[in-house]
């Protein structure tokens, strides 16, 4: 659907040359969701902005559907973007212009009659819960609604691609998961083809089926986000899947309990799809003579299957320990001992 060949964008600044996406070799499938997550500076929002050549590459080639869209003139350009919707931040809505009449400003662009733009625009406002809103301005909105205005806007010509640009970053959480849901739910019902940068984990974790790492204007991690959860290769990967799956005060509680004295260990427990649902704890407990006290966990729901962690401190006879722990790998939880805050061994 989507192929990215190499794609290299610089900037020549008056402090240098700055290269903002550097090689990037991507392939997004038809009517899948995919993330793009990095920090600030990481390259994602002039990669987003490449594939529907609002940025142009220095070098490198955006394949959609077959077409090259690096190989347009304007004219094709003007054409091919009629087929990639996108919604961004800080909405780009028209403050003169009603909901309404924003959903249908690129279909008055695009040439379509009086009679189609009022049908297309309440299927739209219908579709994006605006009913009852299509004659309210941008600024009688809430920031959920005028983001519900994008993403119809952005729907209007009927697309095949759309392309979000940190579309929840300017959102409370609970509007936040209110218009991934709608992202979701338009993905199903139309078969579009979702592609979504980010900040935060959350994100990917709610809706994505893949995922990219960008950091310093590369890709540095790919896969399913399940397998990202359960296997982040890079640091800053898994600094990212933290943000949801370990409380802020986790190291502070494990750096405390290290420092006492005592026959327990601090393990780390992963769990991956059906294991999150397992009584592992109470099974410990019951096979083995030691004491288990439950520290911090937290399951994450993504598309494709739970993910949590669990760290427990398992107190005991030394040799009765490691056969607890033995045991936890047999039911194929993979299991790290804490020996230190951000040094753990993982357990074979």
């Amino acid at each position: 659907m989507i192929t990215l060949k190499n794609i290299k964008k610089v900037f020549h600044t008056k402090d240098g040359v700055v290269n903002a996406v550097d090689g990037v070799n991507l392939t997004i499938n038809k009517g899948e969701i995919f993330g793009v997550i990095g920090y600030s500076g990481a390259g994602k929002s002039t990669l987003i902005r490449m594939l529907n050549m609002l940025e142009k590459p220095t070098d490198g080639s955006v394949d959609i559907n077959g077409e090259s869209l690096t190989g347009f003139n304007n004219k094709e350009l003007r054409i091919a973007r009629q087929n990639i919707g996108m919604i961004f931040q800080h909405f780009n809505l028209l403050w003169s212009r009603t909901v309404r009449e924003n959903i249908s400003f690129p279909l008055e662009i695009s040439g379509i009659n009086k009679k189609e733009r009022i049908r297309r625009v309440d299927e739209l406002i219908d579709l994006v819960g605006l009913s009852g809103r299509g004659d309210s301005y941008p600024s009688q909105l809430s920031g959920g609604q005028k983001q519900r205005v994008g993403i119809a806007r952005a729907l209007a010509n009927n697309p095949d691609v759309l392309l979000c640009d940190e579309a929840t970053s300017a959102l409370d959480p609970k509007t936040t998961d209110s218009i991934l849901s709608l992202l979701v739910d338009i993905n199903k019902k139309l078969g579009l083809t979702i592609v979504l940068i980010t900040h935060e984990m959350h994100v990917i974790r709610k809706i994505c089926n893949r995922v990219a790492v960008m950091e310093e204007g590369r890709v540095v991690e790919e896969g399913p986000v399940l397998e990202v959860f359960k296997t982040p290769k890079r640091t800053i990967t898994q600094d990212f899947v933290k943000q949801v799956t370990e409380p802020e005060e986790t190291e502070e509680t494990i750096q405390h309990l290290i420092q006492k004295e005592g026959h327990s260990q601090i393990v780390k427990l992963t769990f991956v799809g059906g294991t999150a649902e397992r009584p592992l704890i109470s099974d410990l407990i019951r096979k083995f003579e030691v004491d288990v006290n439950i520290l911090q966990g937290k399951i994450s729901q993504t598309r494709d299957g739970a993910y949590g962690t669990l760290f427990i401190q398992i107190d005991g006879q030394p040799e009765t320990v490691k056969e607890a722990i033995h045991h936890i790998q047999q039911q194929e939880v993979e299991v790290e001992v804490i020996t230190n805050v951000g040094i753990s061994n993982t357990v074979s």
